[in-house]
């Protein structure tokens, strides 16, 4: 029987933000990132869409005990779907890979009132840096659709519930790459 992995392409492939095992950087062919929102959440999240043209890096690892019952829950917004086919990745054994995506239909564009939340968007971009570096981080932002939302800087108070504490580099990393994108950031009112 095949090993149970997961390919996470946003705050899974921060590995500070879970204890998954055997995490190893892997990729998605067929898919891109996008920005939506669903009334499932009040805030915007990452999802993933087909797109036959793209391949995403991302990161996969072990569904801890063969169970997949604790990350459902931890991504109960999204379907689980087969995908092992679709992902290259450096295991030599037998393995099955899902990803979660939220299926068309269900999700809508961000806007001013579920806006991209700056503490959710650090995480990944934390991760992609420190999985891939500078040039995956980018990778990342090209790979990922729906930058013209509005992006809440919630720094100060995040309402990311596994929010990480950047470094300075990191900081001014994402900082930097969201004035090339000429992103709308407001503040907390």
């Amino acid at each position: 029987m095949a090993d149970p992995y997961f390919f996470g392409y946003g705050s899974l492939v921060n590995l500070a933000t879970h204890d998954f095992p055997d995490p190893r950087p892997a990729k998605l062919k067929g898919w891109r990132r996008s920005w939506r929102h669903t009334d499932l959440r009040p805030v915007a999240f990452l999802t993933a869409i087909p797109d036959p043209d793209c391949e995403i890096e991302g990161m996969i690892a072990h569904v801890p005990k063969n169970d997949w019952a604790a990350l459902d829950e931890r991504e109960w917004a999204y379907d689980r779907i087969p995908a092992t086919q679709a992902v290259s990745h450096t295991l030599t054994h037998d393995v099955d890979i899902a990803v979660y995506a939220v299926p068309h239909g269900r999700h809508t564009e961000p806007t001013n009132h579920h806006p991209l939340v700056l503490s959710y968007i650090d995480v990944v971009v934390q991760g992609y840096l420190r999985a891939y570096g500078e040039a995956g981080a980018d990778r990342f932002f090209a790979t990922t659709d729906g930058w013209e939302a509005p992006i809440l800087n919630d720094r100060a108070e995040p309402r990311y519930p596994r929010h990480q504490q950047l470094k300075p580099h990191e900081t001014e990393f994402v900082d930097s790459r969201l004035r090339r994108l000429s992103v709308n950031v407001v503040h907390s009112p």
